[in-house]
């Protein structure tokens, strides 16, 4: 089955916002590494990344609206601080994306541990989301111990969903993301 792109944008559209070229760009990257994922799945990585990055669908930095020397004041695990579509955060799990980008061909072994503003990357930050997700490195949970693998999910699987990333923080307004992306999703052929 093909994927119909223009019923994914124009359910979008519809159900959340106009979407500007970046948005769009966004959900270009991440409809890469989400491809082929059961649809609850996709549904739930969008709704992430809509929630994480205020919607603008690109990599962001932790507490992007304030400087880097507050980031280095206040955050103990400085500079290994949250950067992408989700935050990685920690010396160890940069090591684990450094090591997951480096053995896709996106960079070089230490690279990003060398420089983390690579977490930016769009590429980089779409592996991490993806990876992290599935392999549940953020908080030990992982996407198949909470949503199915075939068909749509359930409200409380979406809410429950949010224990990947961050407790149940926001868990109800992403519920309400993800059910629009499955909408979406289920609009342009992805079943």
């Amino acid at each position: 089955m093909t994927f119909d792109k223009g019923a994914f944008y124009s359910t979008v559209r519809a159900k959340l916002s106009t979407l500007s070229p970046s948005q769009v760009q966004g959900f270009e990257t991440l409809g890469e590494v989400c491809n082929g994922a059961p649809l609850a799945h996709q549904a739930y990585m969008l709704a992430t990344a809509w929630h994480e990055t205020n919607k603008t669908m690109q990599p962001v930095r932790e507490a992007y609206w304030l400087s880097e020397e507050w980031r280095r004041t206040h955050l103990r695990y400085y500079p290994w601080y949250g950067r992408g579509y989700v935050q990685l955060t920690w010396q160890p799990n940069y090591a684990k994306a450094d090591k997951e980008a480096a053995a896709a061909g996106l960079i070089k072994p230490g690279e990003l541990l060398a420089s983390p503003d690579l977490a930016m990357r769009p590429d980089i930050a779409a592996l991490v989301m993806h990876k992290g997700m599935l392999e549940g490195w953020f908080t030990g949970v992982k996407l198949s111990t909470v949503l199915p693998a075939s068909g749509v999910a359930t409200h409380d699987q979406y809410c429950d969903a949010r224990t990947i990333i961050n407790g149940h923080d926001k868990a109800d307004a992403i519920e309400d993301y993800a059910q629009a992306f499955e909408h979406a999703l289920r609009d342009a052929g992805v079943s």
